[in-house]
């Protein structure tokens, strides 16, 4: 063979090409590990330092409280609006069709 037809990678330098990729990307999942915990930390951080602070910790339950109480009333509502329109309530009316299909099988 001449010098032309070896130009091609040889399977050993395709092994070490392949070996050399995977070590980078352990490379990148290392550092985005690490930017990640880094992160998170910084999170846990702030969030420590509400947690310490008893107003801020009475504002975020009040306004969880009122959150709640505020959903409560939306799915009371739309429950009542349900129940008053024809064809409404548990049962779905008769007007509705049926949702199940029973089949005889002989």
């Amino acid at each position: 063979m001449n010098d032309e037809t070896d130009a091609r990678p040889s399977v050993d330098d395709e092994a070490v090409g392949a070996e050399s990729g995977a070590r980078e990307g352990v490379d990148h999942l290392q550092a985005a590990a690490s930017e990640l915990i880094a992160a998170a930390r910084s999170f846990l951080d702030v969030v420590e330092e509400v947690v310490r602070d008893k107003d801020a910790v009475a504002s975020v339950v009040d306004t969880l409280g009122s959150v709640a109480h505020a959903a409560g009333q939306a799915a009371f509502k739309v429950a009542a609006a349900r129940d008053r329109a024809p064809g409404g309530g548990a049962d779905g009316g008769d007007d509705d069709p049926p949702r199940v299909q029973h089949i005889r099988v002989s």
